[in-house]
């Protein structure tokens, strides 16, 4: 189902492709039949839906490059916590395991 996601993301790594979605997005997002919702999310940048629409976050890092986002401030994004709190928690060992291991730990599960 993200197949045609990931080529749209992956080809943003050549210059022609980020020169082409550059010069005209809408055009050249014509040339890959993604799902409706797949294109919106791409237009809105929403990090964490592309994902959700079965994209894949090396794949999608390539869109958040093309816009001058480093990886480390593509994750502070998804997570909410920001690049300061989040290259802080990875300096510090990562996420707490603690509500993270099982789905029936979630407030919301």
């Amino acid at each position: 189902m993200g197949y045609h996601l990931k080529q749209f993301c992956i080809s943003l790594g050549k210059a022609e492709g980020r020169a082409a979605f550059r010069a005209d997005p809408e055009g050249y997002l014509d040339k890959f039949p993604m799902s409706k919702d797949q294109r919106q999310a791409v237009i809105n940048r929403d990090w964490n839906g592309l994902l959700e629409l079965c994209g894949n976050i090396y794949y999608t890092s390539k869109l958040a490059a093309f816009d001058g986002i480093n990886f480390q401030d593509l994750a502070g994004l998804m997570t909410g916590m920001g690049r300061d709190a989040y290259r802080k928690m990875m300096v510090n060992g990562g996420r707490s395991i603690d509500g993270n291991r099982y789905k029936s730990e979630w407030k919301d599960a």
